[in-house]
């Protein structure tokens, strides 16, 4: 099982940037995982909010393979206290599936064909953040996750 976190476009801020890439690289300690930018759709202000959002759900499901399990990350999702999204992430680990996706939208949201292709959706907080933001939120959550899993400090810390 491999565990890939997409993101449309490109994460701006280098701290950002820098958190992303050290959640990533210890995440690889515990299991196979890829995070991929996805292009932004080219020509994107003169679109409306929900043409950009049909063409960004366009460019994600060319990129889905059909077993794949797709979690989108959506401020309607369901939420989960630390532990209790470790525990659901092992879960996920035993699904047949080779791949898990977890997919940030872009600044609209997500397509109406991306919602129904999803398999969940789950949100970090009841509050709102940058789609920027949301990216090393996710990563650090993930590893928070894998080391309540693997019973060692850093969630305590």
């Amino acid at each position: 099982m491999k565990i890939h976190f997409w993101a449309i476009g490109k994460t701006n801020e280098k701290y950002l940037r820098e958190g992303i890439g050290i959640f990533t690289k210890r995440l690889g300690h515990y299991l196979p995982f890829e995070m991929q930018e996805l292009p932004d759709i080219k020509q994107a202000g003169k679109l409306s909010p929900v043409a950009l959002k049909e063409k960004e759900g366009e460019m994600v499901l060319q990129r889905l393979k059909s077993d794949d399990y797709l979690i989108l990350l959506d401020e309607r999702g369901k939420r989960y206290t630390s532990e209790a999204f470790a525990r659901q992430i092992n879960k996920w680990l035993q699904l047949s599936q080779k791949r898990i996706i977890f997919l940030v939208g872009g600044a609209y949201g997500f397509s109406t064909d991306l919602y129904q292709r999803a398999n969940q959706k789950i949100a970090l907080s009841e509050m709102t953040f940058s789609h920027q933001m949301v990216r090393l939120f996710f990563v650090e959550q993930l590893y928070r996750g894998m080391s309540i899993l693997r019973n060692q400090p850093y969630h305590n810390g």
